[in-house]
């Protein structure tokens, strides 16, 4: 049998929040543990600007034209003004273009570094309206999973690795986020070649804020600690000498019973890494690979336990073998919480 959380009272610790004031840092409370995650979470996330995914060609009376990509921008490219005006979503994005004289000044970054360029829409003969032939994003949505919570002040880690634009890759850079509350509603099982899913769905219920965005995980506050929901354990963090290969477990919520314990196995482990893949793991449980067919998509985040201490989290699946995956050191999600 697995464990699987039994339900307790809520204790709720309210927290007042602010966004400018609050400092993400190594979550350990005086005891030097921390409350262990398995908890599924969901994340509104806008960036700062409007995301260039793609582009399109635009019919026009002499012929297609692409006047992004002929004016300079390239796909993961950031655009944050529009004739020195701030844009945060698409629909300003539009508005400003459309009220702009031509040619229209953009100002975008790319990766990290400003630039200016000049764009002139065509008119397109299918709806007569004036084309950018760009496809843009302005906010992100998805599921992931908590690692740790400080039960000092709720502030907590998890996913492992950064939340990145899905045409891109490109790690996105936070303007603000919403932490939301989720019920996991179904399983799309793994297989080689096509990686499986945690299906789920917002309660629509706000449960904190998101801070930070880093290549090592995602960092936030819960405005209400989720007694109810994690784990009944608490952990000490091991540094990356204490990983070892061998027998180990993850938490991970599958259903609405919450979260539970599986078995998995340590295998290649990377001393010197300081990136989101640090060791390698196998999916040793039975019951884990009847429901998902080993790692799935939403279980990033899943604290790995071993001899009773949290020393990484899960990270990545191997597309052609879902039983086995990717963990990060926690180590490298503290070091990257801490910068």
């Amino acid at each position: 049998m697995k464990k699987i959380l039994k339900k307790t009272i809520l204790f709720a610790a309210c927290l007042t929040l602010s966004f400018h004031m609050i400092t993400v840092c190594a979550a350990v409370d005086a005891s030097g543990k921390v409350m262990v995650g398995g908890i599924p979470f969901g994340v509104k996330f806008t960036s700062e600007g409007i995301v260039v995914v793609g582009f399109t060609e635009v019919e026009t009376a002499d012929g297609l034209k692409t006047p992004a990509y002929d004016a300079g921008l390239r796909q993961g490219d950031i655009i944050t003004h529009i004739c020195g005006q701030p844009v945060k979503t698409s629909a300003e994005m539009i508005r400003l273009i459309e009220a702009a004289p031509e040619p229209v000044e953009i100002t975008f970054l790319r990766k990290g570094t400003e630039n200016v360029i000049s764009l002139t829409p065509s008119l397109s003969l299918i709806d007569g309206k004036m084309k950018t032939g760009m496809w843009i994003r302005d906010t992100t949505a998805g599921i992931g999973t908590v690692t740790y919570i400080d039960p000092a002040t709720g502030e907590f880690a998890g996913l492992g690795h950064g939340i990145c634009d899905a045409e891109t890759g490109e790690l996105l850079t936070l303007e603000h986020g919403t932490v939301v509350d989720v019920e996991i509603s179904g399983i799309t099982r793994g297989i080689a070649g096509t990686p499986g899913e945690l299906k789920g769905y917002f309660t629509g219920e706000k449960c904190g804020v998101l801070l930070e965005n880093t290549e090592c995980g995602v960092y936030g506050v819960f405005t209400d600690i989720p007694t109810d929901s994690v784990p009944c354990t608490d952990a000490e963090l091991a540094n990356r000498w204490d990983v070892q290969t061998g027998s180990a477990e993850i938490w991970c919520t599958l259903d609405s019973s919450g979260p539970a314990e599986y078995s998995i196995e340590i295998q290649e482990i990377r001393r010197d890494s300081h990136d989101n893949r640090s060791f390698t793991i196998q999916v040793t449980d039975e019951e884990l690979l009847e429901k998902t067919g080993g790692i799935v998509q939403g279980m990033s985040g899943s604290p790995v336990i071993q001899n009773g201490r949290i020393v990484g989290a899960v990270t990545h699946v191997l597309i052609n073998d879902p039983t086995r995956g990717y963990g990060i050191f926690i180590e490298n999600m503290l070091e990257a919480a801490e910068q």
